[in-house]
């Protein structure tokens, strides 16, 4: 019997008897298997610190992650945390008082956005300048919104940077970033808690981090009358509230958050995750960010909790 192997080196032609014998095709490759599980980070402003305690608590139990989908402050968390720069962006967070966060804040009048951003877009290129998605040991996923069309876009090449920058870019309060003559803004617009993401990389165990479970009441519908006040059991303010001034910055940023809050009722309720960690943020202002050290203590927690039943979700599936 003679052997002639294929210049490819993939099939081998073998002549029995003088007869050529059709070559035998490779045995496909085994499926990987996946043994970890996949994060869905919510967005949610300075909620999202927690999703630093929640990430803390997954390595203590020893919890792999196989990808991650993150929107806004989620891309950002999670992107920081793939590139191996979790320890700097935490210590950044604990490091910020009310002082500090408007001293990043860059006024740019005339643009648009309030902001413009470059001071944080400085402090994030001392850690990751270069960095691409392709240096990432899993995958990671950005959501943006196109502000154009109101598509939702998948960023997962690239700058990291610039995706995280886009996926976190609050409307109004952040100019938007342009990608390939795409002008992109905050994710949390489309898709706030990015399962949908997941389900798409085909990941068996898809976990969800929602920063607005604690939020109750905002779902109500309320039949109201312009010609009289609300009773007092209907709507209660309190006097230091009724008298302060919202301000633009919060109108938008409240705003914001309805819209959040709504959007993610109906996309979880249509493709809802195998497990959800509720952290309780609903005393956490959205513009909170100087308390870092509370928020990612929350995150942590409610993490701890769960790992029981995550470790038993993920015996069910091995």
């Amino acid at each position: 019997m003679l052997e002639w192997a294929s210049l490819r080196g993939r099939y081998e032609m073998r002549v029995t008897n003088g007869f050529p014998v059709e070559p035998e095709p490779p045995a496909p490759a085994p499926a990987l298997k996946k043994s970890g599980i996949a994060l869905a980070l919510g967005g949610g402003a300075a909620r999202g610190w927690a999703h630093i305690g929640v990430l803390r608590a997954l390595e203590e139990a020893g919890i792999q992650i196989d990808m991650i989908a993150g929107t806004s402050i989620g891309a950002l968390v999670g992107g920081c945390y793939l590139a191996g720069k979790l320890d700097e962006l935490e210590a950044f967070a604990r490091s910020l008082t009310r002082r500090r966060v408007f001293g990043l804040l860059d006024l740019h009048i005339g643009g648009s956005g309030l902001f413009g951003g470059m001071k944080l877009d400085a402090r994030m290129r001392q850690h990751l300048e270069g960095v691409t998605f392709a240096d990432l040991p899993k995958p990671l996923v950005c959501v943006a919104s196109e502000l154009r069309t109101g598509h939702e876009i998948w960023l997962s090449s690239g700058s990291l940077i610039t995706a995280m920058r886009a996926s976190y870019a609050l409307p109004g309060v952040f100019e938007p970033v342009t990608v390939n003559r795409r002008v992109l803004v905050d994710g949390a617009l489309v898709n706030p808690v990015p399962v949908s993401v997941c389900r798409a990389y085909e990941q068996r165990l898809v976990v969800a981090v929602n920063l607005h479970y604690d939020l109750f009441g905002r779902a109500a519908v309320i039949k109201h009358s312009a010609d009289s006040p609300p009773d007092d059991q209907e709507l209660v303010v309190k006097k230091d509230e009724r008298e302060q001034r919202i301000g633009i910055m919060g109108v938008m940023v409240e705003a914001f958050n309805i819209i959040q809050d709504r959007i993610s009722r109906a996309r979880l309720a249509g493709d809802p995750p195998d497990m959800s960690l509720h952290p309780r943020l609903g005393h956490i202002g959205l513009s909170e960010f100087h308390r870092a050290d509370e928020t990612i203590q929350l995150g942590y927690e409610a993490t701890r909790a769960n790992i029981g039943e995550l470790q038993r979700l993920q015996a069910v599936l091995a």
